[in-house]
């Protein structure tokens, strides 16, 4: 039967023999794209009378939303917490090299900085679609200055600031503009942090906590005025303790407002978080969960020294360390491999694994009703998988930016 083109002309196109995660589950259902968008089938076939123009068949692969990487320092040599004059050709690089990585919207970070690098790189960041030319920019996430000294981690001392003087308008000062900030992270404990998270949040930025000595009465102090994620947990922040739990408390605490979901990220790289902790915190609040990789330059690079803004990192095997220490400095891990390694570690369901690196950083974001699932309607950003959760091949907007060469497989 011909497409009924009453609608649109654009081509339909059918992916059959597949597993399509949808509504939590792992279905065999063929999924249905055009123009960029899922479509209902049932309304292809009843109100416009039509099929499709091409059927691709899967073999069998599970399809899953692409994911979303919403902390990311770099990768493959670029630092995007250093001011170059190629700073936007950076950017595309590392777009482009997520894909095999399954990530089809990141938010590109960076750490503790100068003002002089904010008022420089933030303008060079868009938000943007994504493509054949790479993984879409869904604004920037900006982690410090306004961070603990006792918790700065690899985050350089001189640049920590506070906003003691001016409250939001330093902030404002330090970034020069929030245009396309998305994520700010800061320790909630800093005298007038209220205020700022305030005004954050009626911007639409994200707060997240992190690199912080908060107690758990100030973390949830920090949710009531606005702040909606935790920066990877367990790092950079007070150890649990059963007195006072601290920013981790924030998992089970009954001081959330009504009908709001506190999200906190968790760098699943094993090394950053012992599995067994990944396990807890899993199992305390499955639903907050949000993988990140906190990747930076050195990521798909040999071993060696590389950067992280201000500071020189080594690279050793996984491990990425402030050069001549042992302070943790970042990860060289991949979505793809973080998704696996969540997924062994807490033996969770692949369904599980899946959305936690793609429908639950969309919710935090909002934008859940366009990206981070395969419903009618939302992008046609997805990924296929074989059941061992390897990437085989990358889709943005119903288009294939990225597919495993043969000799891959």
């Amino acid at each position: 039967m011909p497409s009924n083109k009453s609608v649109s002309d654009a081509p339909i196109v059918q992916f059959t023999n597949c597993r399509i995660l949808r509504d939590h589950w792992l279905q065999r259902e063929d999924l249905w794209v055009r123009e960029g968008k899922i479509l209902n089938p049932e309304k292809l076939f009843f109100d416009e009378k039509g099929s499709a123009d091409v059927q691709l068949d899967c073999k069998g692969s599970i399809i899953a939303p692409g994911f979303i990487d919403v902390q990311i320092n770099g990768g493959f040599g670029v630092d995007f917490s250093l001011a170059t004059d190629d700073f936007k050709s950076g950017i595309d690089l590392v777009s482009q090299k997520i894909l095999s990585h399954g990530v089809t919207s990141f938010c590109p970070t960076l750490v503790t900085s100068p003002p002089s690098v904010y008022h420089q790189v933030l303008p060079q960041i868009s938000v943007r679609n994504g493509g054949g030319h790479g993984a879409g920019i869904l604004g920037a996430h900006l982690e410090g200055p306004f961070i603990s000294r006792e918790k700065k981690g690899a985050h350089p001392e001189h640049c920590l600031r506070t906003f003691e003087a001016g409250a939001f308008q330093d902030l404002l000062n330090t970034y020069g503009s929030l245009d396309c900030v998305r994520i700010v992270t800061l320790a909630p404990e800093m005298k007038r942090s209220s205020e700022v998270i305030r005004e954050l949040t009626k911007r639409g930025v994200c707060v997240s906590l992190g690199h912080s000595v908060a107690n758990l009465s100030q973390a949830e102090e920090a949710v009531q005025h606005g702040a909606t994620f935790i920066t990877h947990l367990f790092n950079a922040m007070l150890p649990f303790h059963h007195r006072d739990p601290g920013i981790v408390g924030l998992l089970t605490s009954d001081k959330i407002p009504a009908g709001r979901r506190v999200f906190y990220g968790m760098i699943s790289d094993g090394i950053h978080t012992n599995p067994a902790a990944l396990r807890i915190a899993h199992r305390a609040h499955p639903k907050g969960l949000v993988l990140v990789t906190d990747a930076i330059a050195g990521m798909g690079l040999a071993p060696g020294r590389h950067t992280l803004g201000q500071q020189v990192v080594e690279i050793d095997g996984l491990n990425t360390y402030i050069a001549g220490t042992k302070t943790l400095s970042g990860s060289v891990a991949t979505m793809d491999t973080c998704v696996r390694h969540f997924q062994e570690a807490t033996g969770c369901s692949v369904e599980t694994a899946l959305e936690a690196a793609s429908l639950h950083p969309a919710q935090l974001l909002g934008i859940e009703h366009n990206k981070g699932t395969l419903n009618y309607d939302s992008d046609a950003d997805f990924l296929m998988l074989n059941d061992s959760l390897y990437v085989q091949a990358t889709y943005i907007a119903g288009q294939e930016v990225w597919r495993q060469d043969a000799s891959g497989m």
